[in-house]
């Protein structure tokens, strides 16, 4: 089988290109180049794909004696991933880049790019397994990412290779060490790859500028003036602009954002109680609609905000009504839902949250 390997230049990646050479796959590795000044996107362990990560990704190549490549896809990244982050935060949602780069760069552009040049599959770095077609968590679940991958369709997964979801992270690393991989104990990347800086508020206020608003209670009054609603978010206890807690002596939260008026509402940590989810664009990973109302877990976050409940297909949109509530969810989020599996648990669909 051909397959194209996509690496980081982390180590993750790396033992995924490694294990498809042992397996005797015709492998070739490719690094993506997602910005135009690729040095300025990574500070230690924050950050990815910068100069030093395509070096690092090459020399695993050499030491796997396997072609390698560097395509730019900076343009499609821009595009497809920073410019949706910043104009969903203006419209006052939480997005969550690493879905939509999975989704429109990994699993689209570049496994649409890998098939016409005529390879049969794209594998990665990613914790989660797939078995008879069928996502499930990874191994460790600590590092489990089949929440970032639960937009895949069917067909994209048809095609796709997770060759180290069978194995903790820390044997991972082992294994680089073993392999004489340098990148074995290379820290991993965290935070948003786009923003090495790790300011958010500040990435963003650079590119919408000032749309100033204000910060209410549930009663209405005016606590505080705000430059944006971008330096918000649903849940959010810190950096609101007004003088302490609540009148009954307790802290407020981020409740509600209207960007149409620029109105940042917030209350009582009840108040972020939510019992039900609704999501559109859903996304079914077996290529099977459910008939019916489906008992199922639903993730609203990639670590954590986990919830049992049932789902059901209401008119197109994915509706999801929990047993208790879950805490602080924000549309622009990604709902992931999960079926326990002896194999495992298995991603059933996902959908990005509207109310």
């Amino acid at each position: 089988m051909r397959v194209l390997v996509a690496m980081s230049g982390g180590v993750d990646s790396s033992v995924a290109a490694a294990r498809m050479v042992d397996a005797g796959h015709d492998v070739v590795g490719v690094h993506l180049a997602l910005s135009s000044a690729p040095g300025t996107l990574r500070t230690g362990s924050r950050g990815c794909c910068s100069k030093e990560d395509a070096g690092d990704a090459r020399r695993v190549a050499d030491v796997l004696d396997i072609p390698f490549y560097v395509w730019d896809f900076a343009d499609r990244f821009k595009e497809d991933v920073i410019d949706d982050f910043v104009s969903s935060y203006a419209r006052g949602e939480t997005p969550n880049p690493c879905v939509r780069c999975n989704e429109r760069i990994k699993f689209s552009a570049l496994a649409a790019r890998a098939l016409a040049l005529g390879f049969d599959a794209l594998a990665t770095g990613h914790y989660a397994r797939l078995s008879d077609g069928r996502l499930r968590r990874a191994v460790d679940h600590d590092k489990d990412q089949s929440y970032v991958l639960a937009v895949l369709t069917a067909e994209q997964l048809r095609h796709a290779v997770f060759p180290i979801g069978d194995t903790p992270k820390a044997q991972i690393r082992e294994e680089a060490a073993r392999r004489g991989l340098a990148v074995a104990d290379k820290p991993d990347s965290h935070d948003i790859c786009f923003i090495p800086s790790g300011d958010t508020r500040a990435f963003l206020g650079a590119r919408i500028g000032v749309r100033r608003g204000a910060v209410v209670d549930a009663g209405g009054a005016v606590l505080a003036e705000h430059d944006g609603v971008h330096g918000f978010t649903v849940g959010q206890r810190k950096g609101l602009g007004i003088a302490g807690p609540g009148p009954d002596g307790r802290p407020r939260y981020v409740t509600g954002i209207d960007a149409l008026t620029g109105t940042v509402h917030v209350g009582d940590a009840a108040d972020l109680d939510v019992w039900t989810l609704t999501g559109e664009r859903p996304v079914f990973t077996s290529g099977a609609v459910p008939e019916g109302p489906v008992e199922c877990a639903v993730q609203v976050r990639a670590h954590g905000g986990i919830g049992d409940g049932i789902a059901e297909v209401r008119d197109g949109r994915l509706v999801m009504t929990l047993r208790t509530p879950l805490r602080g969810v924000a549309p622009g989020q990604t709902m992931v839902l999960y079926r326990p599996d002896p194999d495992g648990d298995e991603v059933l669909a996902s959908a990005t949250i509207t109310r």
